[in-house]
C-alpha cells in the first residue's frame, strides 16, 4: 500500500458539500481507504484572481493503486461531481490534485510528483500540514516554505 496526499478544492456550488462528497467518493473506492481529512479553509484564488474564493483541504489516502492510476479515479470522481474543465485556475466546482506521496515520485504526461507548485501554494500546505506537521519537503521542514509565502494569513479556517 502506497500513501498520497490529496489536496481539495471548490469554488463553486456548495462549496463544503461537494468536498465532503468527494471524500466519500474517494473512501467508496475499493483501491482506496482515507485515513485522514484536513480542516477545510476559504481561501482566496491563486493563479486567476476574478473569481469566487475557495474551500480547501487535504486528503490523506493508502491505496494500491500507482499514482497514475490513482490520478484516474480522481478525475473520474471530479466528473462524477459536474466539473467541466473551461480554462486553467478557472472557476470549478471541485478540484481533487495528487500533491505528494512519500511512496512514490513520478513524471508523466499527466502526472508530476510531488506537485510542481506543491511549494508555492498556501491553500495546499496549510491543510496539509494538519495532516503531516513535521513533513520535510526537498529537505526542509512544511513550515519553512510556509514562512515564506506572502498569502498564508488569507486561509481562514471553516469551523
Amino acid at each position: 500500500m502506497a500513501r498520497f496526499y490529496l489536496s481539495i478544492g471548490a469554488n463553486l456550488g456548495d462549496r463544503e458539500g461537494t468536498l465532503k462528497r468527494a471524500v466519500a467518493l474517494l473512501d467508496a473506492n475499493p483501491d482506496v481507504t482515507v485515513t485522514a481529512v484536513s480542516p477545510f479553509y476559504e481561501t482566496p484564488p491563486w493563479g486567476k484572481e476574478d473569481q469566487p474564493p475557495f474551500i480547501n483541504g487535504a486528503v490523506a489516502v493508502e491505496t494500491s493503486l500507482a499514482g497514475p492510476d490513482l490520478l484516474e479515479r480522481c478525475l473520474a470522481i471530479e466528473r462524477q461531481l459536474g466539473r467541466v474543465r473551461h480554462e486553467k485556475w478557472g472557476a470549478r466546482t471541485i478540484d481533487i490534485d495528487l500533491v505528494y506521496s512519500p511512496d512514490e515520485a513520478c513524471q508523466t504526461q499527466t502526472l508530476t510528483l510531488p506537485h510542481p507548485y506543491l511549494t508555492q501554494r498556501a491553500f495546499v500546505l496549510v491543510p496539509l500540514r494538519d495532516l503531516v506537521p513535521d513533513l520535510i519537503l526537498f529537505g526542509r521542514p512544511i513550515d519553512d516554505w510556509l514562512a515564506q509565502l506572502p498569502d498564508t494569513d488569507a486561509i481562514r479556517r471553516k469551523d
